[in-house]
């Protein structure tokens, strides 16, 4: 069954949640005239009722609006303000808060202070159509999904690869310097879809008719950073606005004359199933950036300042309760998780005792799986949503709906599960909320221990490198059951502070001279090991980091959230070079069995004059289907060069008729196990 909410929507005009209803809120609508700015047309202001059995649900039919069939309107809802500090018997248009599209160009107007420009709300955009109210776009498109491929064909979570796309690119200035801007839906498309160029970046190789560069490097996971409608000019896009809608500039590429965010999401997310790749949707809950709740309802939905109301069970983070840990909304406002009221509920339709702000995000759920068929959630800053009750309700919703769509095709609870994945990014990693909270955790210590590795150091809170190498391989040694746990990356979009910049710049700032070698041993290591194996943008071909903050370092307002992907910087050749090596491991992650189960085992490992060489074995042992990484953490080269060997010992056998492959550089084998080695490389052996 649907949200109760969105079935009203469907026939009227619905606010959920005013504080001051004195005098009642309205509803504000028009229609768009195009002009030089963009206007309203036919305004006009209907008072809503008081739906009976409730006290906080207020509606209007759309029957009783006067509304043409096959028109798009624009609308508000007026409420009196109830934010702290601010006078009650003011009134502002604010955004409907299930809104399905916003336009950013049509706001409301100003009010004089203590209001700002902050406060000046965006129209929400209906379509009215045979008696339906429609989330839509501004040309009456709904976002619609055509020739999708049966759901069985997706990949499981033990066989994906994610790539981390943030929406702001950039490409190399004709005159110096750098240009930036968003990378829309319809560019992510670009990087998917043959037939499809890209249109802000439409200069881009990657976007040329004719390309698919994501079908290249072969991933078949893809997580868009926040896609959901932010009041931010992009950055990064953590601090959303409006939950149920998709983001209005990612809809809106410089050579459109109207947004169309609806449309283009869907036509995204029907691309990526039509080629094989799950769809992402990361997902900003712990605070809000100017959500229109901050008017209508604020405390019954926010925390405006947890050090100020430390004894608030919404002021805490979730490790701890010391003025350490209070939570940090980051320039955003926090949400409350923890306070109950008694309420209409938006899903269930009942009243019920309940979190405005869990049910909020609840009814935004049903609208990305139902209208936007994603395949996978990634939580953000898990620790300062800080509840467990609710994200693990959150989660378990999450896979309801999505067994209800796998069910509408026959297929099993089972076979939906597999294809589905709800993971937090807590960098602490505390696996205690795995399982009934979570399905899996970003695991954070394996980017810290690779790079460790890769300086041919042991952690710090390892004996040896040797355990070092182990546990960075193999999730279970930190306490994972299962690879689909662990989310495991060389870098982050968060590349803020000591080691945690991107790849290539880890390199430079520890004075490594080859960071062509150092890359590609890097994407061994993860797509080789025991994990669900994400990558950044451009990591893929050591992009950099160009913007710092003061003193040269990535801090939260210097550089973090405005450094973006320049996919130019593949014209270089070795760059060029690291791109296909990661294409071929991830070819092979993504198909060969013995990287689909958790089973792995270190065969053999030297550490004579100053070697640092382990050799680790994925698969069953004693079967033909069997991954061997040969891994050289050390400046030792085997003598004799390319004519040399290196003997690895314990060496598997394989049956007659089956043969070795050396799958990163594309050879066949004949001698693995017996081939020289050379500093700073790894080789990966398949058996076929």
């Amino acid at each position: 069954m649907p949200a109760d909410i969105l079935q009203r929507k469907e026939t009227s005009f619905v606010l959920w949640r005013a504080a001051n209803v004195t005098p009642p809120p309205a509803l504000v609508i028009g229609e768009l005239q195009e002009g030089a700015p963009v206007s309203l047309t036919g305004v006009r202001q209907i008072s809503l009722q008081l739906v009976p059995g409730f006290t906080d649900l207020w509606q209007v039919a759309a029957s009783n609006c006067q509304l043409v069939d096959g028109h798009v309107y624009h609308y508000w809802f007026e409420v009196p303000v109830n934010r702290p500090g601010f006078p009650a018997n003011a009134r502002l248009r604010i955004t409907d808060p299930t809104a399905g599209a916003v336009d950013w160009r049509v706001l409301g107007p100003r009010v004089a202070a203590p209001f700002t420009e902050d406060d000046r709300y965006p129209a929400a955009i209906v379509k009215f159509s045979n008696g339906k109210l429609l989330p839509a776009d501004i040309d009456g498109a709904t976002g619609a999904f055509a020739n999708e491929p049966a759901l069985g064909t997706l990949p499981p979570n033990n066989r994906i690869v994610i790539y981390e796309l943030p929406t702001t690119w950039t490409r190399s200035a004709e005159v110096g310097g750098r240009d930036m801007g968003v990378g829309t839906f319809r560019d992510v498309t670009a990087l998917i879809d043959a037939n499809v160029q890209g249109e802000n970046f439409a200069d881009l190789d990657v976007m040329q008719l004719g390309r698919s560069y994501l079908t290249e490097i072969g991933i078949n996971a893809l997580e868009l950073l926040p896609p959901a409608d932010s009041i931010y000019d992009r950055q990064w896009g953590y601090g959303t606005t409006n939950y149920c809608a998709p983001d209005f500039e990612l809809g809106f590429p410089a050579t459109y004359s109207l947004p169309v965010p609806n449309r283009d999401l869907a036509m995204l997310v029907g691309t990526c199933h039509e080629n094989g790749i799950r769809f992402f949707a990361d997902q900003v809950m712990a605070f809000s950036k100017n959500n229109p709740y901050l008017e209508a309802d604020c405390d019954d939905f926010f925390i405006l300042d947890p050090s100020a109301n430390k004894s608030d069970p919404d002021a805490h983070n979730s490790r701890g309760q010391d003025d350490g840990n209070l939570r940090n909304a980051f320039g955003a406002t926090l949400f409350r998780y923890a306070k109950m009221v008694q309420a209409y509920d938006p899903i269930s339709g009942q009243s019920l005792s309940l979190s405005p702000a869990r049910q909020l995000m609840k009814t935004a759920l049903y609208r990305w799986m139902t209208d936007f068929h994603i395949d996978g959630i990634r939580m953000d800053s898990v620790e300062n949503v800080t509840n467990w009750d609710f994200i693990g309700e959150y989660k378990d919703l999450g896979r309801a709906l999505n067994q209800q769509r796998f069910a509408n095709e026959g297929l099993s609870a089972a076979a939906a599960d597999a294809r589905f994945l709800v993971v937090g990014e807590e960098l602490t990693e505390p696996l205690n909320i795995l399982n009934k909270t979570l399905d899996g955790l970003w695991h954070e210590n394996f980017k810290r221990y690779v790079r460790y590795a890769l300086l041919g150091q042991n952690h710090p809170d390892e004996p040896t490198f040797e355990s070092t190498v182990r546990k960075m391989i193999d999730c279970r040694l930190f306490g994972y059951s299962d690879m689909a746990q662990a989310v495991i990356y060389l870098t982050s979009h968060d590349v803020e502070g000591f080691r945690n910049e991107r790849l290539f710049n880890f390199f430079t700032n520890n004075g490594v001279a080859d960071a062509e070698k150092r890359a590609k041993l890097a994407f061994a290591c993860l797509l080789t090991a025991v994990g669900v194996p994400m990558i950044l943008a451009g990591d893929e071909f050591a992009d950099q980091h160009d913007l710092f903050g003061p003193g040269g370092v990535v801090t939260q307002d210097g550089g973090k959230q405005v450094d973006p992907v320049n996919f130019t910087r593949l014209a270089d050749d070795w760059r060029s070079r690291i791109k296909d090596y990661v294409s071929r491991l991830t070819a092979l992650r993504t198909s060969y069995d013995a990287l689909a189960v958790n089973d792995t085992a270190f065969i053999h490992v030297d550490f004579d004059d100053n070697k640092r060489v382990l050799v680790w074995q994925r698969g069953v042992a004693g079967s033909d289907n069997l991954v061997v990484v040969v891994a050289n953490f050390s400046d030792y080269g085997s003598p004799g060069g390319v004519n040399g060997e290196y003997v690895a010992p314990n060496w598997p056998g394989i049956s007659a008729g089956k043969k070795w492959r050396e799958v990163s550089q594309g050879y066949d084998a004949p001698n693995a196990g017996r081939e020289p080695i050379f500093p700073w490389e790894a080789k990966v052996y398949a058996v076929f």
